[in-house]
């Protein structure tokens, strides 16, 4: 494999690079998907998805993933398992290095990374991460119908996470660390006259309270006095920001400030001929499953239409 030339590789296994994989596939292009060792990515932590067309009833993430890799199989994609260490795309054919000494060369790169949220650090967090603890709530809002829910944040993605959640939740809290909200004037504005929004500033999680089921309650600390103080809630929504998994390609293609690859407009191409990418990697505004399926389906004709064009 390490002397093979392939006509396109995606890199990452989450809705986008599923459904790239699918459409090329079925383009009979023999994709090689690099898959990484944690396959399906942000959806394999979600327990239940209800907003993906074609599941009324819902479906969990993990089985979304799944299906969606059985079908690239179907039409042809090829798996292996690793992570790209180093990559250069200075020239063509691309070529990528695994950790495990493979070098693979392609003519074209479908770059389907994601982006991970970030996340506080503390065990009790993982414990009840989706049992409670979330980092998406259009994904998970539709849970806490009727229930107290905390917003870990500051910013701009702070201000619509809680919006969005008083359309279910009886009751939104956020939670700054700092003295004042660092989101738009703005935004700001529209979340604390909103009669189910509450504010606590100069405060830090410092546990995730629960029953080892679900969660119960949350320990904030005041950056200031050092007092601890245990509030109850039904729910704990991170919106501490997102990682893009870009780093690999920094310096080669375009980033923006955030560290998203860009892309041109109406297109999945990058600042490279013959690299694409899809999926939350570019994607700072969306970040769903629907829009990285959309996207992954766009990098894969994107890049089916640049092979005819070099043959």
């Amino acid at each position: 494999m390490s002397t093979e030339l392939h006509d396109v590789i995606v890199i990452g296994t989450g809705p986008a690079g599923y459904t790239a994989s699918i459409y090329l596939g079925r383009a009979n292009l023999k994709p090689l998907v690099i898959e990484g060792y944690q396959p399906g990515g942000q959806l394999m932590i979600t327990t239940d998805i209800e907003n993906f067309p074609g599941f009324p009833q819902g479906i969990p993430g993990p089985e979304l993933m799944m299906k969606m890799r059985e079908q690239a199989t179907k039409f042809g994609a090829e798996f292996i398992t690793g992570n790209v260490v180093e990559a250069d795309i200075s020239r063509s054919p691309f070529s990528l290095s695994l950790e495990d000494g493979r070098e693979l060369l392609a003519r074209t790169l479908i770059i389907a990374t994601g982006a991970n949220a970030k996340w506080l650090g503390i065990e009790s967090e993982n414990r009840y991460r989706g049992r409670g603890v979330s980092a998406c709530a259009t994904c998970d809002g539709f849970f806490f119908k009727e229930c107290r829910v905390f917003v870990i944040g500051g910013g701009d993605t702070a201000m619509e996470e809680a919006l969005y959640l008083t359309k279910f939740a009886s009751h939104v809290t956020m939670v700054h660390r700092r003295e004042e909200f660092r989101a738009s004037k703005i935004m700001s504005l529209r979340a604390m006259k909103h009669p189910k929004i509450s504010t606590l500033l100069n405060e830090v999680v410092e546990e995730i309270l629960g029953d080892g089921q679900k969660v119960n309650g949350v320990r904030l600390k005041n950056v200031k006095t050092g007092q601890t103080s245990d509030h109850e809630c039904d729910g704990v929504f991170l919106a501490i920001g997102h990682a893009p998994n870009a780093e690999l390609f920094r310096g080669q293609l375009d980033l923006d400030d955030y560290g998203y690859i860009i892309t041109k407009k109406s297109s999945t191409e990058t600042s490279v001929k013959g690299v694409f990418a899809c999926g939350d990697v570019q994607d700072y505004t969306y970040r769903q499953a629907v829009t990285a399926v959309g996207t992954g389906c766009m990098a894969a004709v994107d890049a089916e239409r640049f092979l005819e064009s070099i043959r």
